[in-house]
């Protein structure tokens, strides 16, 4: 259903009302609307969403919008320009950098826009802050290991740490490194991690799970768009990729995401030809993918560069989203009440593989220790029945419960060795494609090198019969000088000839006179 269908004439005072669970709502606007944009940031804060900077047609924007969620109005924030003496409140444009693919992180009572693309950008990454009290805005100075300036990352806030992944930096190389910046003493550090890193890439997304786990989803190359997740353990500092259920999950770039409990949501994103429609929710406990709600392909939702965010109005979550882009700039502002879900413990991000085989130890080791327990409590059989928690008739059915389970555990980790028995035999049939395909590239390269060749021997040949239509140029205009003197001489022949019969008969008819006289 688009969201179009839903939108209603909502009463301003009470919107709230009109909200189903799983469902967007387009929010009726009291007053003017902010320019429409994409790639921006935003967060809410106190029933106000806070959008900041972003790209229209082209142009950075460097404006901050605040938008009530109470009574649905828009506002300008004026920010001012920190100075000892006095506070000229001057605006947002020229204390604020314009900025586009910057991120958001609500801290204490500031606001830092972290990273970034901007025509006035530096060198080095520059880490700005927004007071939401006295609304003065600058630069915090940082040191360390203080990345290259880019833009397009994620930048996801775990305790006081902000962990920073990917982007495209100035030159547009793209990144896959993570940095870590420390909000307590405002120092960057480059995080080592071993394993596999995703792919390097910009505008995906990045969220963390039980304060333990980066998890990084989606994003894009310069010529490829991704749909796939990765889990760093920032404890342990491995990449995996774990595997995934539920429903298929398309390739998408530029899309938001925003997680409650143990629950992400991601909304919209695109692929450059047609926007992504379903708003996605990953159960990051059971790592299971669903679809939520559909919107139509056209629909703002269905965007690249939107934004989504979290707030907490009147006691209850919502999700908030604005902005993007999908051959339209939009500026409207969506709202969606999750239903509640499950919140399972966190689950321990590995492969198949070493997941079954560490249940199969912990059973192992059970059940060793529930049969120790059991002799320990027949040789010393004389003491009191109080002192051991278990009877002998409760520890044998625990044995045959844990034994029941070792045996589900080894048949699950069977099961798991002969699938990854098959990704074998399917990994070598990939590799003997690829060998071939390199075969039929090189093959493919010698005739190109041969095709070059024969365009260097054609071009050498065009040039020696441009020479030649040169030289018959230059003897065509001999010819032409040749003509124009054999004409001038054919005249001068003619007017000698004249000349000449002219002469001889003036001198007959003299003779002829004379005789006449005699």
């Amino acid at each position: 259903m688009g969201t179009e269908e839903v939108k209603k004439a909502l009463d301003i005072s009470d919107w709230k009302s009109g909200v189903a669970h799983d469902q967007w709502i387009a929010l009726p606007v009291s007053g003017q609307r902010p320019p429409a944009r994409y790639k921006h940031a935003a967060a809410a804060v106190d029933e106000k969403l806070y959008v900041v900077g972003g790209s229209r047609n082209g142009r950075y924007l460097s404006d901050v919008q605040v938008f009530d969620l109470k009574s649905l109005a828009w506002s300008n924030l004026k920010l001012k320009q920190p100075n000892a003496d006095e506070f000229e409140d001057r605006g947002s444009l020229g204390i604020l950098p314009a900025t586009s693919g910057h991120n958001l992180i609500k801290w204490g009572n500031r606001l830092l826009l972290i990273g970034g693309h901007s025509k006035k950008a530096s060198d080095k990454i520059t880490v700005l802050f927004i007071d939401l009290e006295t609304h003065l805005c600058g630069v915090l100075e940082t040191s360390g290991k203080v990345p290259g300036a880019f833009g397009g990352n994620s930048a996801t806030l775990v305790g006081s740490r902000v962990i920073v992944f990917g982007g495209e930096d100035k030159s547009r190389r793209l990144l896959n490194d993570v940095h870590v910046l420390d909000l307590e003493t405002m120092t960057w550090d480059l995080l080592e991690a071993t394993q596999t890193p995703p792919a390097p890439r910009f505008d995906h997304t990045a969220a963390v799970h039980a304060e333990r786990y980066l998890l990084v989803f989606g994003g894009c190359s310069h010529s490829i768009f991704f749909n796939d997740l990765h889990v760093l353990d920032l404890q342990t500092m491995e990449w995996s990729q774990p595997q995934i259920q539920g429903d298929l999950v398309t390739a998408r770039a530029g899309h938001a995401g925003i997680n409650i409990d143990e629950n992400w949501y991601i909304v919209g994103g695109g692929d450059n030809k047609s926007g992504c429609p379903e708003t996605l929710v990953l159960n990051m406990s059971k790592l299971v993918w669903s679809a939520l709600t559909t919107v139509k392909p056209r629909d703002p939702l269905a965007s690249e560069g939107l934004s989504v965010c979290s707030a907490l109005i009147d006691g209850e979550k919502y999700l908030v989203a604005f902005g993007g882009y999908n051959g339209k700039y939009s500026n409207e502002v969506f709202v969606m009440k999750p239903k509640p879900r499950d919140s399972s413990r966190p689950k321990i991000f590995q492969s198949p593989a070493a997941a079954a085989a560490a249940a199969s130890v912990t059973a192992a080791y059970a059940l060793t220790k529930a049969e120790k327990l059991n002799f320990t409590k027949t040789e010393d059989s004389n003491s009191k029945e109080a002192e051991n928690s278990f009877s002998e008739q409760d520890v044998t059915n625990e044995i045959k419960a844990i034994r029941q389970e070792k045996d589900v555990l080894e048949l699950s980790l069977a099961e798991v060795r002969a699938e990854n028995t098959r990704l074998r035999g399917q990994i070598g049939e990939k590799n003997g494609t690829h060998s071939e395909l390199s075969k039929e590239l090189v093959s493919v390269q010698g005739q190109l090198i041969a095709e070059r060749s024969r365009c260097f021997k054609l071009e050498a040949q065009i040039t020696e019969l441009q020479k030649v239509l040169e030289s018959v140029q230059s003897i065509e205009n001999e010819v032409q000088v040749l003509r124009r003197q054999k004409s001038a001489f054919e005249q001068d022949m003619e007017l000698a000839s004249a000349v000449q019969r002219q002469g001889s008969g003036g001198v007959w008819r003299w003779i002829a006179g004379g005789t006449g006289n005699a």
